[in-house]
């Protein structure tokens, strides 16, 4: 456990899962700034507590499974119990059923948190990976996450998108030789991911970040 400063303009407090693949300092940070107190946390009790649950990632979608599986009841138990669950990047595509991890042919898909089912795919053949670099949101639905920031960019690193089974899990898209899903989220709407990085993202990041701590306050 790793408990940071409290902002004076505390909002919520977000507990941010400690599992070993995640970019923890700058999500530390951007959090901070958006008015979160934050605590970097492996501890079950810790997510209980908090306000809402960051599950960041960096890295390979088995690696992350694999490190992460230890928490896997407790990270159920957050969104059952209805907390906000962030999913960043790694941990967005952690959300959902599967993953094409490998790339040779024969290698099996790893089983991931099935919040959002699905699968995420690699780019195709051709295509430059990983998609690299700042690109534009296409709010596709409502949800608040992604209040004020249509048509805004954010910054991209991956190879690999989510393909949700319900095309209404996907809350904003972004081209990329072809539209993917860049935000999506559960039916309940208390589990949901960004495929880009909010703490790389400028202004725009950062009010994504603020949405997800006022969501956090809204369901404290």
């Amino acid at each position: 456990m790793e408990p940071t400063a409290v902002s004076e303009q505390e909002l919520a407090s977000v507990a941010i899962v400690d599992y070993g693949l995640g970019n923890l300092r700058s999500v530390t940070r951007g959090l901070e700034r958006a008015g979160a107190s934050v605590e970097i946390t492996e501890d079950p009790d810790d997510f209980r507590a908090a306000d809402g649950v960051v599950l960041p990632g960096v890295g390979a979608f088995r690696e992350g499974v694999e490190n992460a599986d230890p928490l896997r009841e407790d990270l159920l138990a957050v969104a059952e119990r209805g907390q906000p669950l962030f999913g960043i990047c790694l941990g967005m595509q952690m959300l959902l059923t599967t993953s094409e991890e490998a790339e040779t042919a024969g290698d099996a898909a790893v089983t991931g948190l099935d919040l959002i089912p699905g699968t995420n795919v690699r780019f195709a053949e051709g295509q430059k990976v990983p998609h690299m670099g700042w690109n534009e949101l296409a709010v596709e639905r409502d949800h608040p996450l992604v209040e004020g920031v249509d048509g805004e960019h954010a910054y991209f690193v991956h190879s690999y998108y989510a393909v949700p089974d319900d095309e209404a899990a996907t809350v904003a898209t972004t081209d990329y030789d072809r539209q993917f899903p860049s935000i999506v989220a559960n039916e309940a709407g208390n589990v949901f991911g960004t495929q880009f990085h909010p703490e790389k993202s400028g202004e725009t990041g950062l009010r994504i970040l603020r949405n997800f701590v006022e969501i956090c306050a809204d369901t404290a």
